[in-house]
């Protein structure tokens, strides 16, 4: 038995460095990684050649050590002042298992004369430890420039985020543990600071981990071939190739608690070559005895040719896993995981002491050095960790969805941070999906998550949805019948209010839809004469409604035209008179414009109109759409600017996407943004995005979110929508990934979300069981719904009793 205090290397921590007993100086970083499964082939490559940069930047007699810990973790739930819904989505994520990653570099500085350390002479071995050189400050300052540059150049890739590490990070406080206490008991930061006992024979045990260590310290043992990444099968398919880092299957894929350490040793270049041609010297008068000798010679040949023609660094590397838990189980995910690299495992087992001991932060330059292998930094920066797992948004805006690997909660900001970060320039939505792909589960999610934070909801629906969610969030549900037709009065302007710029142009558009066939194009002379005819009605000032502009059209603006002798071809007015006529009274449809009641929308947050009755028809369900639309917009202006107003259009907007509302959608697809609002678009018809030009001008060009869901269906013609919607060869394969292998042990499909083609990410959708039963579009689930909200007078009671029900019966 040894005491620590008697054995430990750090004589110190200052100044927020490490100062080991040899003399040897250590800074530390907190490192933030892109996140798994988020980088491109291209975005690969410039990572490795940022992190091969920072380590020529290093000076001689330095350590690379870069350190990432994965540890097995549960969520913990918070229950506190929550919704419904919300609590139930806390209780179905409760302990949740997933593996929490963090990432520490360190930097060390040995002193230009430190003695080599081999396993014999490792300090846990040596009775006493005596400082070779003495600090100064000179060295220290010249140490931190070189830091500096390193940590300079990582973050100038925009890939990376460095934090140097405090005083109490690395030594902790008396109720938190620090980075030292954290290694050599194997605790987490937010642990209580615990002792535990450290067993060497027999077996590496640490408290009651038992651990094991796998290295990778012999160039026999490492892949034939590495590079910055290597292609993920799962995730691809036979058009695409996914993409993942090299070290990732030994990184955030080994489902076991581990520790990867990193080491990359940076000594005198000139000595180092020096001594190769020294052994290959030493290897030619060998090679006559032996064919291993002349082949050896060979490779000495190779390397030193390659560090010379191509100014290349070279390196001494060292790659270990310290593992721990079942030890049959470790054993086997390691092995498999290296096998995957293409690598031999090798288990340390007498050495494996004093690889731990080397790999507590600040005892780097007490590492053995008989456990590396030469090589070049390109090739060693091969099997760096580079990727993390997702990360959660602090925005209190967003929607819960999960960690593509582990399905833990995540919080996603959609709308407000993308925006403050320049990411995108507005809040817009375009979501496409087919049929029984998740699309509408997904929607309600998304909106209900934005209902509770307090945004106002108008949605065009035409196939039953929302009702739903309307219900359960007690919002108004209107649907189109015979028996009641829904009104409205798209002329009257509220008391106060002025007649803008927004409901003119929506009038117009309303005009002209009413008057043109789809086919049917809208001259310049047409428009500016409906323009004109608008404006002398509301100067008239009239009792405002479909009647009287009607009227206006016979009587003072009609002679107006004939007195001006503009002729026919330019502005028919005799024909726009015959269309109109059934809208006016006594006419057919006399009832949709005239309404002498307002809706009250204003204070209703969440509004669905339902037109599925008439999703057909090639009157009603155009004029209707676009007079929601319009209904949305004096919504838009005048509730406050601080409250979240959006407009959600399902299959509707393919009656509207025509040449006469053309400009009026891409005005008001533009328009939204200055009022804190957003507008969604929701389809599933691959023909109609691909045939409409207008959806393209109008709809998907002022949508920097655009939201998939399974394209699987459409693998073939996929590169007409990528194409259409401006998707990158990166994104198309996260597209392609979706739902290739999905945990079992859950139910849930996958989703990808593109922010203006920067930042793309695929999220599970996986909610509880209530939640599932709000959203459900299977016409059998929604009406035992309401079967039960008849029974329970509640639909939140109605609900928890079939969640309820479901459970006991799967205990039964």
């Amino acid at each position: 038995m040894k005491n620590a205090e008697h054995l430990f290397p750090v004589y110190k921590v200052e100044h927020d460095t490490l100062l080991s007993a040899q003399g040897d100086l250590t800074i530390g970083f907190e490192v933030t990684l892109p996140e798994l499964f988020t980088l491109s082939n291209d975005e690969y490559q410039a990572l490795h050649q940022c992190w091969v940069k920072a380590i020529k930047l290093l000076p001689r007699n330095s350590i690379f050590h870069k350190q990432d810990w994965f540890v097995e973790d549960q969520y913990k739930a918070q229950f506190g002042d929550q919704t419904f819904l919300g609590h139930a989505s806390e209780h179905f994520f409760n302990e949740r298992p997933y593996l929490a990653h963090r990432c520490q570099l360190y930097l060390t500085r040995r002193p230009a004369n430190f003695n080599i350390i081999n396993s014999a002479a490792s300090s846990l071995l040596r009775k006493r430890i005596t400082p070779v050189e003495a600090t100064s400050p000179d060295r220290f300052r010249d140490f931190m420039d070189s830091a500096g540059q390193f940590q300079r150049v990582l973050e100038d890739s925009g890939l990376l985020k460095l934090r140097r590490l405090s005083d109490d990070d690395l030594a902790g406080t008396l109720v938190r543990p620090g980075l030292l206490e954290q290694y050599c008991f194997l605790i987490g930061p937010d642990d209580a600071p615990v002792l535990k006992d450290v067993h060497f024979k027999e077996e590496l045990r640490i408290g009651d981990h038992r651990c094991q260590l796998y290295a990778l310290a012999d160039a026999e043992d490492l892949p034939a071939q590495c590079s910055p990444r290597i292609t993920y099968d799962p995730y691809s398919t036979d058009k695409t190739k996914f993409s993942t880092g090299f070290a990732s299957p030994i990184g955030a894929l080994l489902d076991c608690n581990h520790i990867y350490n990193q080491y990359l040793f940076v000594e005198d270049s000139a000595k180092t070559l020096k001594k190769l041609e020294a052994k290959k010297l030493r290897l030619q008068s060998l090679s006559a005895y032996s064919r291993e000798n002349a082949i050896g010679r060979d490779a000495t040949q190779e390397f030193l040719n390659e560090a010379i023609s191509q100014q290349r660094l070279p390196v001494k590397a060292h790659f270990n896993i310290l593992a721990w838990g079942e030890p049959k189980a470790i054993r086997n995910k390691v092995s498999s995981a290296l096998a995957q690299l293409d690598a031999s495992p090798k288990q340390e087992t007498d050495g494996a002491p004093q690889l731990w001991w080397a790999g507590l932060p600040g005892n780097e330059g007490n590492f053995p050095m008989n456990d590396t292998f030469d090589t070049f930094a390109e090739q060693a920066c091969c099997f760096l960790n580079l990727e993390t797992n997702y990360r959660s948004s602090l925005s209190p805006c967003g929607i819960r969805l999960g960690d593509r690997l582990s399905g833990k909660p995540l919080h996603v900001d959609l709308s407000d941070e993308p925006m403050k970060a320049g990411i995108t320039t507005n809040r817009n939505k375009f979501i496409l999906g087919p049929s029984g792909s998740g699309k509408s589960f997904f929607t309600n999610h998304l909106l209900r998550s934005y209902f509770e934070q307090g945004a106002h909801i108008v949605l065009v629906d035409v196939g039953h949805s929302y009702r739903g969610l309307c219900d359960f969030v007690d919002g108004y549900y209107f649907t189109y019948s015979e028996k009641q037709p829904i009104s409205f009065n798209p002329f009257y302007v509220a008391p106060g209010d002025t007649l803008d710029t927004e409901k003119r142009e929506s009038i117009k558009a309303m005009i002209l839809a009413l008057w043109k066939k789809e086919d049917e194009g809208v001259q310049r002379s047409e428009y500016i004469a409906i323009s004109d005819a608008l404006y002398h009605y509301y100067q008239s000032d009239p009792e405002p409604s479909f009647n009287t502009f009607y009227e206006f059209l016979q009587g003072p603006f009609y002679e107006t035209m004939k007195s001006s002798r503009v002729k026919d071809r330019y502005f028919d007015i005799d024909n726009l008179l015959f269309v109109l006529r059934p809208y006016y009274k006594g006419g057919e449809y006399d009832y949709l414009l005239n309404a002498t009641t307002n809706l009250d929308l204003l204070h209703r947050r969440f509004i669905v109109f339902e037109l599925d009755n008439i999703k057909d028809h090639p009157i009603l369900f155009p004029v209707v759409t676009l007079i929601i639309m319009e209904t949305f917009v004096s919504k838009m202006r005048k509730l406050p600017k601080d409250v979240r107003k959006m407009i959600l259009i399902e299959e509707a907007w393919k009656a509207i996407a025509r040449e006469g509302m053309a400009e009026y959608i891409k005005y008001l697809f533009k328009t939204v943004r200055k009022y804190f609002g957003e507008a969604l678009v929701v389809t599933q018809d691959i023909e109609d995005i691909i045939s409409s030009p207008v959806v393209k001008q109008a709809i998907i060009n002022n949508s920097d979110c655009k939201i998939l869901l399974d394209q699987r269906k459409y693998q073939n013609d996929f590169p007409k929508i990528q194409q259409l919607l401006g998707i990158t060869d990166k994104e198309t394969a996260l597209i392609m990934s979706m739902n290739r292998a999905n945990d079992e042990r859950y139910r849930y499909k996958e989703v990808f979300i593109s922010l203006n083609g920067q930042l793309s990410r695929v999220y599970r959708t996986e909610v509880s069981r209530e939640e599932y039963w709000t959203y459900t579009t299977e016409s059998s689930e929604k009406a035992k719904v309401q079967h039960y909200r008849q029974k329970y007078g509640d639909i939140r009671k109605a609900i928890a009793a079939i969640v309820q029900e479901e459970m006991d019966s799967s205990f039964n």
